[in-house]
């Protein structure tokens, strides 16, 4: 009964690590997005939609593209995909998208106009979402369907997951300009912060985990020196 209490206590302490993630990671495409100078890869087919199709909020339509990615997720794993955890993505998906939209809330009245201000707070966004998707990854218990893809492929191919992630993230920025040119005339949701935010978010999370597995081995040796025998 206290084994099953203690894994009950160490299940619900990484959904909230993996929570507080989350909501750092809508934080991070917030920033992103108020920057003016094109949003994070992540959100930036959702976001280049909203402008075209006013239908549906920016969040609304990174739910729809989170149910997209859960199902490229499924066909990659042949069927061989734990349906809770996918359940369980697809749930946080939907919460994920309604704190973009809170958290692009929370930062409305901020004004930034000169352009050096603009880009260090692209930069911070780009820092601020690889943490955020860095902390959901050390909760351990789900991911979002976007990087649960990325997670899928890596595995499938045997390529590293950074590396997969910053693939895609150029593969959305080009999805995003093509349809902002397509229907505005200018890719209006794409701009350097883009290209920049997708290199730089991949290499970020790398940086994370470098700099805790220093960490790591600076505070407890002896489990870095059984690790690497």
């Amino acid at each position: 009964m206290q084994l099953n209490q203690k894994n009950i206590q160490k299940m619900l302490a990484r959904y909230a690590l993996f929570l507080i993630g989350l909501f750092i990671a809508s934080m991070g495409v917030a920033f992103s997005t108020k920057a003016g100078l094109g949003t994070s890869p992540v959100a930036s087919v959702p976001y280049s939609v909203s402008l075209v199709n006013h239908t549906l909020s920016f969040g609304s339509w990174l739910n729809l593209m989170s149910v997209l990615q859960i199902a490229v997720q499924i066909m990659v794993q042949k069927g061989k995909c734990n349906y809770l955890e996918i359940a369980i993505q697809t749930a946080l998906a939907f919460v994920y998208g309604y704190l973009t939209n809170l958290s692009c809330f929370l930062i409305r009245n901020l004004e930034i106009t000169a352009y050096i201000l603009r880009f260090g707070f692209m930069l911070l966004g780009c820092a601020v979402l690889a943490f955020g998707i860095w902390i959901q990854v050390k909760g351990g218990v789900a991911m979002l369907p976007g990087e649960a893809m990325n997670r899928a492929i890596s595995k499938a191919t045997g390529k590293r997951y950074e590396n997969v992630k910053i693939f895609f993230d150029i593969f959305y920025i080009a999805i995003s300009a093509l349809i902002c040119c397509l229907f505005i005339g200018k890719p209006e949701g794409v701009r350097e912060g883009s290209l920049i935010a997708a290199v730089l978010v991949g290499n970020c999370i790398k940086f994370y985990e470098f700099l805790f597995k220093k960490t790591t081995a600076f505070f407890h040796p002896a489990k870095s020196k059984q690790k690497k025998l």
